[in-house]
């Protein structure tokens, strides 16, 4: 099994003084980004830190944190992915739960949390942050040094210029990261990756990707970026908060002589919109767009390839306990004209199965090690129901997505995808409303019209009775401006639909 690490830093002794990252003004070699690596790892065994330490992890994705979170896992720690925003009781729930010896956080998040004035500004903003500074762990900060950061606290920046480890040992089975997915303030829920488990996953994409060191890869994923260093490409990262589809130019114009990248469908969608409008030229040597992170709808796939002719569009299936899972291009999705949506063909070493009732079952080596606190996982049950078709999987639906109408069970997943391939539909998402009536559900169909929204919503209705099944059709079709999104990720907030559909038949 590749250990991550030691796989990312033989390449960078390999590759010496070819560029490897970028981001604003700042340039590294691999060598530079090496032994900065090397470097913040022989600091923190110097401080203290100890081969199993794990490290509470709240510094933003930018060129020093990427760093840091290395350096970490090179000494033999652990970094525990913190959210500074998730309030103060969940904080404290994780915090429990992982035991961290370590904290590393912006010099900025001390200073907010450790003052009654900056407290409630952030308050003011809707951040309930934790006392950073009061953390009873060793501290590192992120940064410029600012009043609130605790007294003996490291910096980054100094670790990073300080001597390099002599040798970061080859430990593929070494956990090197816990995420937290789920769970409540009673019983949070965080994923334990190792070198190994990270490393496989990474490979596998960097083989599909055909990454190779003629490739300039834009992004701030780490799933993306990572192997794009270990196959030796160069990493251009844009910068921290620059969405696309707050910025739309900005970020198209960091596309320039870029290969490769990756896009929640969302933002690709304002990239395609500033191109169609001339705001900016349509992107030159730009190989292949990778999307994931939220269902595609059909029309962008469409429209992207109208736009970006001979770009590889390339979406990819996967979840935090195991990534990538099955990756399709557009011009598969496009083509698959059954019921569900098609995630693909499953990636080399991945191995998947059908629970009786649907469940979509997988494993490999790219499988976490399991939930921290909980035995290891030998396959992990994805929540989506699903089918397969040789190597390939359609996805149905959403365990907990389930409509119930009378003695029918609805999954929108299993409809979604062919609506949306209807003209004038520019996304489709399908939920249940109460009817007063236990084991009952009013079902409603929201849409986005690409058009006039009666003309759209009359040919919908016209349309459903021969593409899905009668006992799935909707007692109610809706226009709406937009469907309500959640996370990073601009997932469909299907909660949040259900609420603004309900005030809406309540005001009739």
């Amino acid at each position: 099994m590749t250990d991550l690490l030691t796989a990312l830093l033989a390449t960078c002794d390999e590759r010496g003084d070819a560029p490897a990252l970028r981001s604003g003004a700042l340039r590294l070699t691999f060598r530079e980004f090496g032994g900065r690596i090397r470097a913040t790892a022989g600091g923190l065994r110097a401080a203290g830190l100890e081969p199993g330490d794990r490290v509470l992890f709240s510094v933003r994705p930018e060129p020093a944190g990427v760093v840091l979170a290395l350096g970490i896992v090179a000494a033999g720690g652990t970094v525990v992915f913190a959210d500074p925003g998730a309030g103060p009781e969940l904080f404290a729930a994780r915090l429990a739960l992982t035991g961290p010896r370590w904290a590393a956080a912006e010099s900025l998040l001390y200073a907010a949390s450790a003052f009654r004035a900056t407290r409630w500004a952030a308050r003011r903003r809707g951040l309930l942050l934790p006392a950073y500074d009061r953390l009873p762990v060793r501290h590192v900060y992120a940064g410029r040094w600012l009043p609130g950061v605790p007294r003996g606290a490291h910096a980054a920046a100094r670790l990073a210029a300080g001597p390099a480890v002599s040798t970061v040992d080859d430990a593929p089975d070494r956990e090197a990261l816990v995420v937290f997915t789920s769970g409540t303030t009673a019983a949070p829920r965080a994923v334990v990756h190792t070198r190994g488990s990270l490393g496989a996953g990474l490979s596998v994409l960097a083989g599909r990707c055909a990454l190779g060191p003629a490739d300039v890869v834009h992004t701030d994923q780490l799933m993306l970026g990572l192997p794009a260093l270990v196959a030796g490409a160069l990493w251009t990262m844009p910068p921290y908060g620059l969405a696309a589809s707050a910025e739309p130019v900005r970020y198209a114009s960091g596309l320039r002589g870029v290969t490769h990248t990756f896009c929640v469908p969302a933002d690709f969608a304002a990239v395609l919109d500033a191109i169609a409008a001339g705001r900016v030229p349509p992107p030159t040597g730009l190989r292949s767009v990778m999307l994931g992170g939220a269902p595609v709808p059909p029309p962008l796939l469409r429209r992207a390839g109208a736009l970006l002719p001979g770009v590889e569009l390339l979406t990819v299936y996967g979840m935090t306990e195991i990534v990538p899972v099955a990756a399709a291009t557009a011009e598969e999705k496009l083509a698959h004209d059954g019921p569900g949506d098609l995630a693909g063909a499953l990636l080399p070493g991945v191995r998947a199965r059908t629970a009786p009732d649907g469940e979509l079952l997988v494993r490999g080596p790219n499988l976490c090690r399991g939930y921290l606190g909980e035995p290891p996982l030998a396959e992990h049950a994805t929540g989506d129901l699903a089918r397969l078709d040789g190597d390939r999987i359609v996805l149905v639906g959403r365990k907990k997505d389930m409509i119930i109408r009378g003695r029918v069970n609805i999954y929108p997943g299993l409809y979604e995808p062919a609506i949306a391939r209807l003209d004038g539909v520019a996304e489709a998402v399908l939920v249940g409303l109460p009817t007063g009536l236990a084991g009952d559900e009013k079902v409603v169909l929201a849409i986005v019209p690409d058009g006039p929204a009666q003309p759209v919503v009359a040919a919908v209705r016209a349309a459903l009775p021969t593409l899905i099944d009668a006992g799935a059709l909707p007692d109610e079709i809706v226009a709406v401006a937009a469907i309500p999104v959640t996370g990073r990720t601009a997932k469909p907030d299907r909660e949040a639909l259900r609420r603004m559909l309900e005030r809406q038949c309540a005001s009739r």
